[in-house]
């Protein structure tokens, strides 16, 4: 490999964590939320889940907008463009994640001062990321994903 593919890989690589760490941010806020709100009310787990998933893709595209409209890009322009480039991320974020939630034991029927809902969140936002990694890399290297809005947030 000569150098200038390595340090293609290397930014290619920076880029990819750098997305999936903003999505992964976006996410979470919704995410625990939605959990701690299903699981404070005493909801049913779908209906939780639900929930977490709907408020994750509000604070995930939100999360996104922001920038983009700081950059002076119109609401519809900037919210095409976050739809575009987030919606794959944030759905594999949010799969993993409620799949986690929803298997270890407990976690979905835990306040917030028990361990296990703090550990749950730990174990199922990290193999979110895990997940999701990939799935923005390999859309970086089309031009997809975090690339069509990474001119704006500079």
């Amino acid at each position: 490999m000569n150098h200038s593919h390595e340090h293609h890989q290397l930014d290619s690589r920076r880029m990819a964590l750098s997305a999936t760490l903003h999505c992964l941010l976006g996410c979470a806020i919704g995410e625990m939320i939605g959990v701690t709100i299903g699981t404070s009310f005493g909801f049913q787990p779908h209906q939780t889940v639900i929930l977490a998933a709907i408020l994750s893709f509000v604070s995930g595209y939100s999360v996104s907008t922001t920038p983009l409209l700081r950059a002076k890009l119109s609401f519809p322009k900037a919210l095409k463009l976050v739809f575009a480039a987030d919606t794959l991320s944030i759905l594999t974020m949010t799969i993993v994640d409620n799949i986690v939630m929803l298997t270890v034991p407990g976690a979905m029927d835990k306040n917030l001062a028990n361990p296990v809902y703090w550990l749950s969140r730990v174990l199922s936002l990290s193999a979110a990321f895990v997940v999701a990694f990939p799935v923005n890399a390999y859309l970086l290297r089309r031009d997809k994903g975090h690339a069509l809005t990474h001119e704006y947030h500079h």
